[in-house]
């Protein structure tokens, strides 16, 4: 579906958009790399030297910016975002202005421009919300489907969501081997706290069947295995043969012990494969009318959580973190 379209990527200098970009690069004819970080964008130029990208500075916070930008665009891949979860509960206004309002402006602009399909990335911390960050791709969720909901035809809008991404920017694998590096302790915050251990290839496997496969307002989750940080810094240790310290420092601003793919209500409705959860919309009116879709099936459903989840011993994770590039370019 991608051949010879032009596809743009909010947010497209960071971790997801590089894989993006080099999943796609042969297939479309045009990929725009929209964001407001110009060293990262001419870092990504010289990187890459294609003709086929295009580099737009912009903020998803000016809507005139992320309509110019969605002219001509056939397909969208909305990862710009604030992600960073104690930055966010220290200035909150700022992960509403970009989470929120940002993604406000993505859909007017999309929807305005004609694009066949946009997903929106979101995340565990969506669900069940303790803090900003979560609260504001809440939000960001929320307005994808209320948006479509009066929609009869045009533009296809629908959500991803996924749990940690392994080895990505801000994330705590690189932390974790810099520490090993420096010989400094290892920084855990709780041993028992969970969490899911997705690969950036799964993130985008996840967005891609999405692509082809969702209706509008639908939120797709990739099943994923889990981990204790505990776990992962001892993996991590063990395959760099090093003897650093553990040191527990207790939970950040706004974390939680376990995160949440999927709500007990969401898998009263929710559609499962293999791989995937597709949550279907509640279409219902405000009036309640004789509409059923959306309606919960009858029965108690369990949550999807890092807890309840396939958990994953030290050995299991030291085998997943082989398959990532960091991790091989670091060893090397």
């Amino acid at each position: 579906m991608f051949e010879d379209s032009t596809i743009l990527i909010t947010g497209g200098t960071g971790s997801f958009g590089n894989t993006t970009l080099r999943g796609l690069i042969d297939k479309a004819k045009e990929i725009r790399i929209f964001s407001r970080d110009e060293k990262k964008q001419n870092d990504m130029r010289l990187r890459y030297r294609n003709e086929k990208m295009k580099f737009i500075i912009g903020d998803i916070r000016d809507y005139q910016s992320v309509f110019s930008a969605c002219k001509g665009v056939d397909y969208v891949f909305h990862a710009a975002a604030l992600k960073q979860v104690p930055v966010c509960e220290f200035y909150p206004i700022e992960a509403v202005k970009t989470n929120i309002l940002g993604a406000e402006n993505l859909l007017n602009a999309g929807i305005e421009n004609g694009i066949k399909k946009m997903v929106f990335l979101s995340t565990d911390k969506a669900v069940y919300p303790i803090n900003a960050m979560g609260m504001s791709k809440a939000m960001m969720e929320k307005l994808v489907v209320a948006r479509v909901r009066t929609m009869k035809e045009g533009t296809i809008v629908c959500c991803t969501r996924y749990g940690n991404v392994m080895a990505s920017r801000g994330s705590v694998i690189p932390l974790f081997v810099e520490q090993i590096k420096r010989g400094e302790p290892l920084t855990i915050t709780d041993p028992e706290m969970t969490r899911f251990l997705m690969s950036l290839d799964d993130a985008l496997d996840l967005v891609k069947y999405a692509f082809e496969n969702a209706c509008s307002g639908e939120i797709f989750i990739h099943k994923a295995p889990a981990a204790t940080v505990l776990d992962l810094a001892t993996a991590l240790l063990e395959l760099f043969e090093a003897g650093n310290e553990i040191k527990i420092i207790g939970v950040r601003h706004g974390e939680k012990k376990h995160e949440t793919l999927v709500t007990s209500e969401e898998m009263a409705r929710a559609e499962e494969s293999e791989k995937y959860f597709r949550i279907k919309p509640d279409y219902r009116d405000l009036n309640y009318g004789k509409d059923k879709d959306g309606l919960e099936k009858e029965g108690s459903y369990e949550p999807y959580t890092s807890f309840n989840t396939k958990r994953l011993n030290i050995d299991e994770i030291k085998e997943i973190l082989l398959r990532l590039d960091y991790i091989k370019q670091q060893l090397s």
